[in-house]
C-alpha cells in the first residue's frame, strides 16, 4: 500500500512519542494478562478453602500439555500460589484482592500512557499534513483555484485528513495491541488446554475471509462519501459566501432544497459506509460466539465427567478465550479504517503531487529593482479549455509612465495584467522587464514589486492596522497614517470604534465599498511598490466614494509605473499611453487625444459613454 507508505512518512518526527507509546502497549498487555491469571488463585480459595505455602499443597494442574511444558508450568504456579497465598486462608483473600487491584491499576496506567503518547503522536501528523497542505494550495497557481471548487479544498485538509488519522491510531495502536493481547490470551488458554484452544482457532479463517471481502468494498464506497462531503463543504462556502444574492434574490428555499440534496447525498454515502464497515465486527463476534457456545458445551461435559480441567482452571480458560474476542472485533475493524485512510490519503497526496503551472525556474534569479521598461513582445495567452484570450499582442511601458487599458467586456484586459506578476505565463511571446524575460526572476522577488488593487477588494478578519500592514511587522504608526491620509481613509478610520485596532469582519464587511477600496489603496501604498495594478478599482463605487478612491489612485500612481483598466473613461484621460483590446488583440494605442481622432473603437466607447 504505497499510499499508506506516504502516510507513515509522517510519523518519522514523532517516534520517541510513538517507541513510548510501543513500550506501554507492551507493560499494558503484561498486566492485562497478570490481571486475568490472577484470578485463579482467587478462585482456588474460594472453591478449596486452600491454605497453600508449600509446593506441594497447590493444586493440581491439567495434564494435557507436554511433559516438559507442564512441569515448568506447575513449578511456576506452585512458586505463585506460596509467593501470594502464604498462611491463612482469610490473609491470602485479602492479598488477592489487592493484587487484582494493583495489577488492574497498573493496567490503567499504561493503557492512558499509551493513548496520550499516542495521540502526540496523531495530532502531529494531522498537523503536519495540513501545514503541508496549506503550504502547497499556496504554491499552486491562480488557474488551478479557478478550475476547484474552494469547498473541496477545505474538506481535503479537514475531512480527509481526520481520516488519515484513523488510519495511524489502527495501524500503531489496534494492529500491535490487540495481536499483542491476543497473543497473551491464547497463552494462558493454551497453558491450560491445548486441544480446547485448537477447537477455538477455528474462526480465524472464517473472519479473515469476511475481514478481507468488506475491506475491499469499504475503500470504493469510503472514496465515494469523501467526495459528497467535498460537495456539501462546497455548497457551504458558496452560500454563505453569497448570503447577500442569496436574500436579495430570496433564494433562502432554493438554496435549502440544495443544501438538503446535497446532505442527503452524503447521508446515503456514510450509511453505505457505515452499513459496510460496522458489517466485520458482529460477523467476527458471531462466529466467536458460536465456537465459544461449543467450549461451554464439550468443556463443561468435561468437566462435569472430571476428565478434563478442574472447574477453576476452566472458569479461567474460558474467561481467557471471551476476553480474545474483543481485540479479535476490533482487529476486524482495522482493515476498514485503513482503507478510509488510504482512500483519504489519496486525495490528499492527490493535492501535493499537483505541480504549480507558474514557479521560478532552476537558476532563477531575484529581481530587486525596475529600472526602465516593461516590453509585452508577441505575447499570446490559451486557457486551458482552448479560449483564445490574446493574440499577439506587443507595446512597451517605460518607468514612471501610466498605461490605459480599455476595451469591450472579454476583450482580455484583466488576463493581460494577470501575465505581469505571472499569475500565468503567456503560451507563446514573452514579457521583458528591463530587457529579462520574467521567467528568469523567482517569482516571489517579481511579485514583490508589484500592487494590485482590484475591483473585488480583498481585506481579511482582523483590524484595520493588520489589512493596512498585511504581513509586515512592527510598522510605525506614522507610516500607517500617512499611507491612510495619502489613501483618503484616515478620517472614516479615525470615526471608528477603536480607530485602527478596529475588527473589519470578514472580507471586510463591516465597511462600505468604498472604505474597503481605500485600506486596499493603503495597502499598496505601505509597501510602495515601483508597478502598480490597478483592475477596474472604481467601477463599483457611487459618485462620492468614487472620487475619494481617484484622489487617493492618482496620489498612489505618483513616480509609480502604473496600468490601469477602466471602464469609466474620465479616470485615464491624463495617462501617458492607452492601448485598446479588442477579441484579445491590440488594436489601437496612443494617447486619449491622440486615439479620439481616430475612427475605431475607442472612439465609439468614447461616445457612448460620453453622449450626453
Amino acid at each position: 500500500m504505497p499510499t499508506y507508505l506516504r502516510i507513515l512518512r509522517y510519523v518519522r518526527p514523532y517516534w520517541s512519542a510513538l517507541t513510548g507509546s510501543l513500550i506501554c502497549i507492551f507493560f499494558y498487555t503484561l498486566f492485562s494478562s497478570a490481571s486475568l491469571v490472577s484470578i485463579l488463585p482467587f478462585l482456588d480459595v474460594i472453591f478449596y478453602g486452600a491454605e497453600v505455602s508449600k509446593a506441594d499443597e497447590a493444586p493440581a494442574t491439567s495434564t494435557e500439555l507436554p511433559r516438559t511444558v507442564a512441569n515448568a508450568s506447575e513449578q511456576i504456579k506452585q512458586k505463585l500460589y506460596g509467593f501470594v497465598l502464604g498462611q491463612g486462608q482469610r490473609g491470602a483473600l485479602l492479598r488477592l484482592c489487592a493484587l487484582i487491584l494493583i495489577l488492574i491499576l497498573c493496567k490503567n496506567i499504561f493503557d492512558y500512557l499509551q493513548a496520550y503518547l499516542m495521540a502526540h503522536v496523531e495530532q502531529g501528523v494531522i498537523m503536519d499534513l495540513r501545514n503541508d497542505m496549506y503550504r502547497h494550495l499556496h504554491e499552486l497557481s491562480l488557474g488551478y483555484f479557478n478550475r476547484t471548487r474552494t469547498g473541496q479544498l477545505i474538506s481535503r485538509i479537514t475531512n480527509d485528513v481526520t481520516l488519515v488519522n484513523g488510519g495511524i491510531s489502527a495501524g500503531f495502536v489496534t494492529l500491535i495491541k490487540n495481536p499483542l493481547l491476543i497473543l497473551a490470551y491464547l497463552g494462558i488458554a493454551f497453558a491450560l488446554s491445548w486441544k480446547l484452544t485448537l477447537a477455538a482457532l477455528t474462526i480465524l479463517p472464517m473472519s479473515l475471509v469476511v475481514i478481507g471481502a468488506i475491506g475491499v468494498r469499504l475503500r470504493r464506497v469510503s472514496t465515494l462519501s469523501q467526495a459528497k462531503m467535498a460537495d456539501l463543504t462546497s455548497v457551504l462556502q458558496e452560500t454563505i459566501t453569497g448570503v447577500r444574492v442569496v436574500k436579495a434574490f430570496a433564494m433562502e428555499d432554493y438554496e435549502n432544497r440544495n443544501f438538503k440534496q446535497e446532505s442527503r447525498g452524503y447521508y446515503k454515502a456514510l450509511l453505505h459506509v457505515n452499513r459496510v464497515s460496522k458489517l466485520a465486527g458482529p460477523l467476527t463476534e458471531f462466529l466467536g460466539a458460536i465456537v465459544g457456545v461449543g467450549i461451554l458445551w464439550f468443556g463443561g461435559q468435561q468437566v462435569l465427567a472430571g476428565q478434563s480441567l478442574a472447574p477453576g482452571e476452566f472458569i479461567l480458560f474460558l474467561l481467557a478465550v471471551f476476553s480474545i474476542m474483543q481485540p479479535v472485533k476490533e482487529l476486524s475493524s482495522v482493515n476498514s479504517r485503513l482503507q478510509e485512510a488510504v482512500a483519504a490519503g489519496d486525495r490528499i497526496f492527490e493535492l501535493l503531487a499537483t505541480e504549480p503551472e507558474v514557479a521560478s525556474l532552476p537558476g532563477a534569479k531575484p529581481v530587486e529593482r525596475f529600472a526602465q521598461s516593461i516590453r509585452f513582445e508577441n505575447v499570446s495567452f490559451v486557457y486551458e479549455n482552448d479560449t483564445q484570450v490574446l493574440r499577439e499582442v506587443n507595446f512597451a511601458v517605460q518607468r514612471g509612465q501610466i498605461l490605459a487599458i480599455v476595451g469591450p467586456s472579454g476583450a482580455g484586459k484583466s488576463t493581460l495584467v494577470d501575465l505581469l506578476p505571472r499569475f500565468y505565463d503567456p503560451t507563446s511571446g514573452r514579457i521583458l522587464l528591463d530587457g529579462v524575460n520574467l521567467r528568469e526572476f523567482q517569482v516571489k522577488s517579481l511579485r514583490r514589486l508589484m500592487g494590485i488593487v482590484t475591483q473585488e477588494t480583498i481585506l481579511f478578519h482582523g483590524t484595520v492596522r493588520s489589512n493596512i500592514a498585511y504581513g509586515l511587522q512592527n510598522v510605525p504608526d506614522e507610516k500607517l497614517i500617512e499611507a491612510a491620509t495619502a489613501a483618503n481613509a484616515q478620517h472614516f478610520i479615525s470615526e471608528l470604534p477603536k480607530g485602527y485596532d478596529t475588527i473589519i469582519g470578514e472580507r471586510g464587511l463591516k465597511l462600505s465599498g468604498g472604505q474597503r477600496q481605500r485600506l486596499a489603496i493603503a495597502r499598496a501604498l505601505l509597501k510602495n511598490p515601483p508597478i502598480l495594478i490597478l483592475d477596474e478599482a472604481t467601477s463599483a463605487l457611487d459618485s462620492e466614494s468614487e472620487m475619494l478612491v481617484q484622489q487617493a489612485i492618482e496620489r498612489l500612481m505618483v513616480n509609480r509605473t502604473s496600468f490601469v483598466i477602466a471602464h469609466r473613461l474620465s479616470t485615464i484621460l491624463h495617462a501617458h499611453q492607452i492601448i485598446v483590446l479588442e477579441q484579445g488583440r491590440l488594436v489601437q494605442c496612443g494617447t486619449h487625444d491622440e486615439l479620439l481622432a481616430q475612427e475605431g473603437v475607442y472612439q465609439k466607447l468614447y461616445r457612448m459613454q460620453f453622449r450626453a
